[in-house]
């Protein structure tokens, strides 16, 4: 289920719980829900994918949010880290996995001991999660993305090519969305085909399985990805 879809449910439940709260006349609960279903109505819109509007929640460039983005989306906000923190706590799944030589790929570091070694330059392809304090800002790009949806081929070419650059400085890479499953893996995908290390972006997805089995790339993730092939095929023929 998309992140449309599980937020709106979510906003419906909270709409009509509401309800129930004014009709049994208790206020003062009912309009911190009412605000919380209104909130969640809106991010169900903004994530729509025929809207996809990730910069709503006013994430900035550094990887940061807003005071009033703070305030305005706090529920969301909030809901979001406490899922991270505790599905973390439950998985077996390693943070991240090494795809090949000082190249990671997974979920999101709020800690230290959660970051790769060697100091990485960190791709953070969330829009729903801040950058962390120990994450330098000028070792960070953000390439905001709504969960369950794709970074755009331009975004895709974006990141690519910040990696690169870092990379021609023997930095390693760290490409990251909130569970290193998708957004994360559509990045990873395209940088492995730009520095050569795979023919195309499916040999690329086969190699980043093969490292971190739980991966999956949706519809999205792979059309965007091969639009971003035509995309850099057509640049060399040019």
């Amino acid at each position: 289920m998309g992140i449309s879809k599980m937020v709106g449910l979510a906003a419906a439940t909270l709409f009509l719980a509401s309800i129930c709260l004014k009709l049994s006349r208790n206020t003062l609960i009912m309009v911190p829900i009412l605000f919380d279903s209104l909130i969640a109505s809106l991010v169900a819109v903004a994530s729509h994918n025929s809207v996809n509007f990730p910069l709503i929640l006013g994430k900035n460039s550094d990887g940061r949010f807003p005071l009033w983005s703070k305030l305005i989306f706090a529920p969301f906000l909030l809901l979001v880290r406490a899922y991270v923190y505790v599905r973390r706590l439950k998985s077996k799944e390693p943070v991240y996995n090494e795809i090949s030589e000082g190249l990671y790929v997974g979920g999101w570091p709020y800690s230290l001991d959660q970051l790769p070694p060697g100091g990485p330059a960190v791709i953070d392809c969330t829009c729903e999660l801040p950058r962390s304090s120990f994450i330098p800002k000028d070792e960070y790009l953000c390439i905001a993305t709504w969960d369950t949806r794709s970074p755009s081929p331009s975004q895709i070419e974006s990141a690519v090519r910040w990696a690169c650059r870092k990379r021609a400085e023997r930095k390693p890479i760290y490409v990251h969305c909130a569970f290193g499953h998708g957004r994360s893996v559509c990045i990873m995908s395209a940088l492995l085909v730009a520095l050569g290390l795979a023919d195309n972006w499916k040999e690329a997805e086969k190699i980043i399985r093969e490292k971190r089995p739980k991966i999956r790339m949706n519809v999205l993730h792979r059309r965007n990805l091969e639009e971003w092939s035509k995309y850099r095929l057509s640049s060399k023929t040019g």
